[in-house]
């Protein structure tokens, strides 16, 4: 089980990639706000006992100084992928730094801003460890993606943009 967590519900239609992915492999997904500055009794309590309610991976997704990803990191022993929300004073940079830089100790495997599909995914595949079926699922999915490339290379082939492809 993954815990998908948030600082505010701005961030749900970001977020809602992740959800939607992870239940696409068939992940059971529990999705909460839970904000570093504005509940940190909330946050403390989640962290502690994400383990013993049975989560896997906790993905958190935080903009603007996006302490929620290294907060739940430095309590919990699960591992933590954290999602930069794009905020509007600095396009998202100022998130994706926050989580990024953690200290030694206190990792946060950190995506691209606004990258929660990523996240959705790795989480699949940190689970798929030690799960067969949804190691095929996710193989299943990487091949349908090639599939989808190169359904699109044939078709830009027959165009008049030939020249340009290195074939």
């Amino acid at each position: 089980m993954v815990g998908i967590i948030m600082g505010s519900d701005s961030d749900l239609p970001v977020m809602s990639a992740a959800i939607e992915i992870c239940e696409a492999f068939g992940v059971v997904c529990e999705v909460d706000i839970v904000s570093a500055h504005r509940t940190p009794q909330k946050l403390v309590e989640y962290a502690q006992t994400a383990h013993s309610r049975g989560l896997r991976v906790i993905i958190a997704g935080a903009g603007g100084a996006a302490h929620l990803p290294g907060m739940i990191a430095a309590l919990s022993v699960l591992p933590v992928i954290g999602v930069p929300v794009r905020s509007s004073a600095l396009d998202g940079m100022d998130s994706l730094l926050s989580i990024v830089q953690m200290p030694g100790g206190v990792p946060v495997a950190t995506v691209a801003i606004n990258g929660a599909k990523n996240a959705g995914i790795l989480a699949a595949q940190i689970i798929g460890t030690g799960d067969e079926a949804l190691q095929q699922k996710i193989a299943e999915y990487k091949t349908s993606m090639k599939d989808e490339v190169d359904k699109k290379s044939e078709k830009l082939a027959k165009m008049k943009y030939k020249k340009y492809l290195n074939q």
